[in-house]
């Protein structure tokens, strides 16, 4: 975590040259926010997580051959201490709820205007979660519209593949459902697929459908 007296370090993940250079222009006339890397695919922003280091990767969604969601699993799987910002022009609740499942910390759109993304990088940096406002709204309103379909929908699972969904639900990552429950992440992608097969879904982003961030424990 970065206090607030701290330079924060950034990775810039983004496939077109001139998006990048905007946003370290706009960085390099800071005095907290320093730019130590570039990458414009995903393999490129994986390797330079992992030789730099950074406090936080400024992360577009749609890369060559890969997504910055799966950039993001594979980064926060070696650096947890690292935060993921994703910044893009994609505002669908899929591409919104992957994200959050793979540990972004946030989701911004790039209609933000720049003092915001400033403010918004440093709070990332101290490990806050955010959302832009246009996409909270979206996320919240979806959610709710399946939130009714929440009755009777667990029966068949066990005790803890209830636990499991519903931290899934939470918005959790693997991770950070082994770490609560005290088990391995393997064991918990086995509760998870038991789950998806008896609830009859086939994405996370299902799960919160029906359930929202309520998760299945009252």
């Amino acid at each position: 975590m970065v206090n607030q007296v701290d330079t924060i370090e950034l990775l810039i993940v983004d496939d077109h040259e001139l998006v990048r250079l905007g946003l370290r222009t706009l960085f390099d006339g800071t005095t907290d926010l320093h730019v130590v890397g570039e990458a414009g695919t995903v393999e490129a922003a994986v390797a330079e997580a992992l030789r730099l280091r950074p406090h936080v990767v400024l992360m577009d969604l749609r890369l060559p051959r890969g997504s910055g969601v799966q950039a993001c699993r594979d980064i926060l799987a070696e650096l947890p201490s690292t935060h993921v910002l994703f910044l893009t022009s994609y505002s669908d609740q899929d591409s919104m709820l992957a994200a959050t499942f793979a540990g972004a910390r946030g989701y911004l759109l790039k209609e933000i205007g720049s003092d915001a993304l400033l403010d918004a990088i440093r709070r990332t940096a101290t490990g806050q979660l955010l959302i832009d406002p246009a996409v909270n709204y979206q996320m919240l309103a979806w959610m709710k519209a399946f939130a009714d379909s929440k009755s009777g929908a667990i029966e068949g699972l066990s005790p803890q593949e209830q636990r499991v969904v519903s931290l899934v639900a939470d918005g959790k990552t693997n991770k950070e459902i082994a770490a609560i429950l005290d088990l391995s992440p393997k064991t918990v992608r086995n509760y998870l697929s038991n789950a998806f097969d008896k609830l009859r879904v086939s994405r996370r982003s299902e799960i919160v459908m029906r359930f929202g961030s309520r998760g299945l424990a009252e």
